[in-house]
């Protein structure tokens, strides 16, 4: 959530910001109006509550004088009334705007470029170059294997459309890579957590998803519960309403889980395949940071993602988000997108944000500075989405006889 006081006390910056981001100017009007409201409202407060002070210290002067103090009683009396109604006229709105900041997005770092959506992503470098085939490659589920590896049509028949059981060595593969990650990512100093699938409100408020994207989210019948859309969410508010001590910081944790999603805006996307699925596994790295140690960690985890995909022998790009494409919660987004090679074209495998102290501000996560408690900085990345990296394997290492070879790395856990 953004600083409600920098909100009040700096808005047109604020604004500014958040217009690189492509927020409605009718939110942002909305802002600006409880703001300059609830700024009123304090200027009427104030003054009430700097006259009760003064005349109730004036009891003491009139006693030793000997003055009656009955009018006096009476003046503090009505001014108290009056102190009562202003103070419940600068709750509501403090509420108000509370409220309202909790769908207000993060502001974007200077470093974001502008732009309005993903066509205005800059590329920043690429990784390995894609292999020259000599035949045309096909797309996953063309792939001979496929038919052996993937049930589509079973999938729909257990749940609905967006959902494919893996068979045979799919299967397998899945189990592999999700291992081998986990492995590589403690080899970088990443502590492995596991964490629970369902996840109440608050936890969900904590890293942003709540309250603006319920819509996307898949909620359980009956209860205030939801299943996760990502490890992210758990990980980051196992330290909610905490304070942690300076030396703890950086907090390195990384976690394999299923994540749900409704895919809610994303009708005739990627409909046929395992693109976008409303089930897929994903394996996270989540660092809570000091602010100065926060790029730091951010380059360090984007390294780390990219290098799991360098190990795999897997073509791919980093795309720093323009503001038009940053998340809700992101200030600062670097993209690394894999080479395809049946679609021929770059496609999200992994996204490693950094939020600053935004979702810390909202989960309260806080540590302890030479006696001071200061917000501390979230970050979180994919690494990476296991699905998505298991196509492009199929992709990558796919021969003409419609076979596919298995990474050197993944072998001994295959």
């Amino acid at each position: 959530m953004l600083d409600i006081k920098l909100i009040q006390n700096d808005f047109e910056s604020v604004a500014q910001s958040l217009r690189k981001k492509k927020v409605d100017e009718s939110l942002l009007e909305e802002l600006r109006a409880i703001s300059l409201e609830l700024k009123s409202a304090r200027l009427v407060l104030e003054p009430l509550q700097a006259e009760q002070n003064s005349k109730s210290k004036l009891f003491g002067v009139y006693a030793k004088e000997g003055k009656d103090v009955s009018a006096l009683k009476a003046e503090l009396s009505e001014n108290k009334a009056k102190i009562a109604d202003a103070q419940e006229v600068v709750r509501a709105l403090e509420e108000k705007l509370e409220a309202l900041a909790t769908i207000i997005p993060n502001m974007p770092s200077p470093l974001v470029p502008d732009g309005e959506d993903e066509n205005d992503n800059v590329e920043l470098k690429r990784v390995l170059e894609p292999r020259v085939f000599s035949f045309t490659p096909k797309e996953h589920w063309d792939i001979d294997s496929a038919q052996n590896w993937i049930d589509f049509e079973r999938g729909v028949k257990l749940a609905k459309s967006r959902f494919s059981v893996l068979k045979n060595k799919a299967a397998r593969l899945e189990r592999a890579l999700i291992n081998y990650m986990l492995d590589f990512n403690r080899t970088r100093g990443f502590v492995e957590v596991a964490v629970p699938y369902i996840v109440n409100r608050e936890t969900l408020m904590g890293t942003g998803q709540l309250p603006k994207f319920e819509d996307d989210l898949f909620k359980i019948e009956g209860e205030d519960l939801f299943l996760i859309p990502t490890a992210e969410v758990p990980v980051t508010n196992l330290f909610r309403d905490e304070i942690l001590t300076k030396e703890e910081l950086p907090l390195k944790m990384t976690a394999y889980s299923a994540c749900f999603r409704k895919e809610a805006g994303s009708a005739g996307k990627d409909t046929r395949g395992m693109i976008r699925q409303h089930q897929f596994d994903k394996v996270e790295l989540v660092c809570i940071t000091t602010p100065e140690q926060s790029e730091a960690v951010f380059e360090e985890m984007l390294t780390c993602a990219s290098d799991l995909l360098t190990s795999l022998g897997l073509p791919h790009r980093h795309l720093m988000l323009c503001g038009g494409d940053l998340g809700f919660s992101a200030a600062k987004t670097v993209d690394l997108e894999v080479w395809l090679p049946g679609q021929n074209r770059y496609r999200e495998i992994s996204s490693v944000s950094n939020t600053f102290d935004f979702q810390a501000r909202r989960a309260k996560i806080r540590f302890k500075d030479e006696g001071k408690n200061r917000l501390a900085h979230t970050l979180n990345g994919s690494s990476l989405a296991v699905g998505r990296t298991l196509i492009a394997i199929m992709e990558n290492y796919q021969m003409e006889d419609g076979t596919v070879s298995i990474p050197d790395v993944l072998k001994k856990y295959m």
